[in-house]
Formats: structure tokens, C-alpha cells, sequence
């Protein structure tokens, strides 16, 4: 399943691969990593979305590493994402962009993410983080356009911290045609991209980019109240205190998904649910196990959910912040 991302011209796969978890998280083995990529592409996926802070490039390495060994590297549609130089998540309203994201900044990282690809161009560079303040910058927006012309990048976009950040982040840059695509969190439980992101991206023919469809595993199915991570593991952080119960509870309210015959697993339903909007043109999930990827792959082929769970998923949305 291909769709247009935007304006671009270019066609990417539904499902895209993640590749925050092949970063060097723990449990990580770059054999497996290396494994689950291949896997992906001969199931067709054709979009990588990277960061230069995942392991410090090595995400971007073992991605390069794969891609740059195909004769056909054209045919791959690859990310990345520069870090703000002051390295705060998220940016803090008033943030001078000079202190994220000066000129000399945007090169530099631009530059080691094609040594770590090993790769001519990146076909989208993004911003790891976007506040409002610096919509219209006249800088950054003529350092991206060097970029293009030297034909090191493609397209630029941001990675919006949303659902933590201004509701209406981004918005007005996507307005001004200041951004090619915009990468968002969204799913079952987080749908407020749907409202404003989704609309404005879908009449100015932005590419919408989502991440998160599982939510850090709360959409899996598998969490419950028994679940415990280690203290000071991310999950451990995003599913600490009384979450794991939390979680348990939501998921069983969508146990008629199952029950109705509209999917097989929750997992499933999260992954097709994402999908089910046409202006999404790719969601990005981790996939650092072949597991994960025959999973993943799966549960995409199927398509999206009929229009009546959709509607009815609606009534599920659940607004948190566990991030921070």
C-alpha cells in the first residue's frame, strides 16, 4: 500500500519503519536490526524515518548501511532529524531559534547524517523539535533551500512535539508553504491531529508523517496491571505509578473491536486505525525485531478499519501527557 506524501512527488509505503528502537535502546542487536529492515523492504516498505540523536547516528548507520547496498536506492524515501542545539525536549515558547537552530547548526548535522546514511541526499531533513516563534525565520528557511540546491536534502519538515506543545503548532507555517511534510503523534487515544493539523495539511498538500500509533505499547494489548519496567527505563517513566491499570481499563473498553470481528488483536486496531485517514500518508513504527515487523506488515495489509469503527473509536480518545 503506497500513498502520495504531499506535493512531493513522492510515494511512499503506509507503513514506515521506525528506527528510534535500532538506535542502540537496550535489547537492541544490530544483526536483528539489520534483519528486520531487510524483512521490511522485501514486504514493501519503502519509507525510513531516522534521527541524528537515535544512538547518536547509529540508527542512520544501520538504515545506510542497508539501503546503500540496493541498486535501486531511488525507490527509498529516507529521514532524518536534526536535534536543537541547546538539546531541550520540547522547546520552550520564546526559544530563540539562533540557540536550536542556527545556520552553521542546520550543515553541521545535516552533514553527519549523510555520513552516517553513507547516502547523496536525505530525501526529507526535519526539525526534532518546532515551536511557533520560529515560523517565518528567514534563515532557516533560506539555509533548507541551500540544502536543496546543493542536492544534499529534498524536502524539510518538522517533528511536531504535539500533543505537548501548542495545539496549533506548525500550523501556520504549513500555511505559508514554508514546510514540504510534518510528522505528528497519533492514535486511538491521541487524535487531536485530526482536527487542525489534519485539515490545514490536507488543503495546502502537506505530507502528514504519524508516529506513536501504539503509544509506546499502551495500544498493544499487552500492558496490564501486572506490567512493571525497570525505574529508570523510558517505559518505566511513561508507564509509571498507576498507568499500567489505567491502560488495562481503556483497552478492555475497546474489547468489542475484537469481539465484533473487526480485528483479530489490538495491536491491529491501532495500526489500522492510523491508516484509515486519507491525508496520512505514512505511520512510522519501531520495528527493531523481525517479530515486529512480520506483525506490523500484517496487520497493514489489511487495510483500514471500516468507517463504522472508526467513528465508533472516536469515543476512546484519551487525553494524556505521559512524556514529561
Amino acid at each position: 500500500m503506497y500513498r502520495d506524501l504531499g506535493k512531493t512527488g513522492l510515494k511512499v509505503s503506509a507503513l514506515g519503519f521506525g528506527g528510534w528502537g535500532i538506535g542502540g535502546w537496550k535489547g537492541a542487536e544490530d544483526s536483528e536490526s539489520i534483519r528486520s529492515i531487510e524483512m521490511a523492504i522485501d514486504a514493501g516498505v519503502n519509507f525510513f524515518d531516522s534521527a541524528l540523536g537515535y544512538g547518536d547516528g547509529h540508527s542512520e548507520e544501520l538504515i545506510g548501511k542497508v539501503i546503500g547496498s540496493k541498486a535501486d536506492r531511488d525507490k527509498f524515501v529516507v529521514t532524518s532529524k536534526i536535534p536543537p542545539n541547546n538539546w531541550v525536549f520540547p522547546q520552550e515558547p520564546g526559544t530563540p531559534i539562533k540557540e536550536s537552530y542556527s545556520k552553521e547548526w542546520i550543515i553541521e548535522c545535516t552533514e553527519k547524517s549523510l555520513k552516517n546514511y553513507g547516502l547523496d541526499y536525505i530525501d526529507i531533513q526535519q526539525f526534532h523539535v518546532w515551536i511557533n516563534d520560529w515560523q517565518g525565520d528567514a534563515e532557516w528557511i533560506d539555509t533548507f533551500e541551500q540544502l536543496k540546491k546543493e542536492g544534499k536534502i529534498r524536502f524539510v519538515g518538522p517533528s511536531i512535539n504535539f500533543p505537548y506543545s501548542e495545539a496549533d503548532n506548525g500550523i501556520e507555517s504549513m500555511k505559508q508553504g514554508e514546510f514540504d511534510t510534518v510528522q505528528v503523534v497519533h492514535n486511538i487515544f491521541q487524535q487531536e491531529a485530526e482536527k487542525d493539523i489534519f485539515v490545514t495539511a490536507a488543503d495546502k498538500g502537506v505530507g502528514i508523517i504519524t508516529r506513536c500509533p501504539l503509544d509506546e505499547g499502551a495500544l498493544s494489548g499487552k500492558i496490564n496491571s501486572s506490567t512493571v519496567f525497570p525505574e529508570e527505563s523510558f517505559l518505566g517513566s511513561y508507564f509509571k505509578d498507576d498507568r499500567p491499570q489505567i491502560v488495562e481499563k481503556k483497552i478492555a473498553e475497546m474489547k468489542w473491536l475484537i469481539d465484533e470481528g473487526f480485528v483479530e488483536n489490538m495491536a491491529e486496531a491501532a495500526i489500522r486505525y492510523c491508516i484509515s485517514f486519507p491525508v496520512v500518508s505514512s505511520i512510522i513504527v519501531g520495528m527493531r525485531s523481525s517479530k515486529h515487523t512480520e506483525t506490523n506488515c500484517k496487520a497493514i495489509a489489511k487495510g483500514p478499519l471500516p468507517e463504522e469503527a472508526v467513528k465508533r473509536l472516536k469515543n476512546h480518545a484519551f487525553d494524556h501527557n505521559w512524556w514529561i
